[in-house]
């Protein structure tokens, strides 16, 4: 009698472990498969380097304009504090947040860090990354590595970049829309974040031009 329940319960419990092993399996096959979807996207990025290039560089000169024709007009000709890439203190900060005023404020997070400075750093992370695998996979060593690990490489060198320059952004677009929330100490933070950012984005500029470099040596 006693050996009646103990059999019922042993199919049921090796069904249950069979379901949740197919269930692990298809997570499994299910995030294999999004990595080699991501992968494919990413090397496929490298065929329109060029293209990339264009837009971040028009982009760019778009911004640079805004930036010597108008913010700089409304600040009283102080750099914005995107531009300081050795970091500002303080009082440098707080002297171009006073002379820009709420309305100089408010302008320039509407025309550039909601719209231009919004979609720069993904279009220049974007451009990075294709650089790295057009100029990489004219390289037998590189070549050589799998699809995958081609595209890491890649990404693990551009997206601290990327992370850096949107948390900058958003650092200084809160200093511009509340001016109380600018003291030393979140003024510092964001002189912090602006070094960070350009001290990241030379890393994948750096790879950019030695494998360019490489590439033309072995022609």
């Amino acid at each position: 009698m006693k050996a009646t329940p103990m059999t019922s319960r042993s199919p049921a419990k090796a069904q249950i472990t069979r379901a949740e092993f197919d269930r692990e399996a298809d997570q499994s096959d299910r995030q294999g498969g999004l990595w080699r979807d991501l992968s494919v996207a990413v090397l496929r990025s490298s065929r329109h380097a060029a293209a990339l290039s264009i837009a971040s560089i028009a982009l760019f000169l778009v911004m640079t304009a805004l930036e010597f024709f108008y913010f700089q007009r409304l600040s009283g000709g102080l750099p914005s504090l995107d531009l300081r890439i050795a970091g500002f203190t303080p009082d440098d900060g707080m002297a171009w947040l006073t002379a820009l005023g709420r309305r100089g404020g408010e302008i320039i997070i509407v025309w550039h860090y909601l719209t231009f400075d919004l979609l720069f750093p993904a279009l220049l992370s974007l451009t990075l990354v294709s650089l790295i695998l057009a100029f990489g996979r004219k390289l037998s060593t590189f070549r050589a590595m799998p699809t995958q690990v081609q595209a890491l490489f890649a990404l693990v060198l551009v997206l601290p970049y990327t992370i850096a320059d949107y948390a900058q952004n958003f650092a200084v677009a809160r200093l511009l829309s509340d001016f109380q929330s600018a003291n030393p100490d979140s003024l510092a933070f964001a002189s912090l974040l602006t070094v960070t950012k350009f001290a990241l984005l030379a890393i994948p500029f750096f790879v950019v031009a030695v494998f360019a470099l490489a590439g033309q040596r072995r022609r």
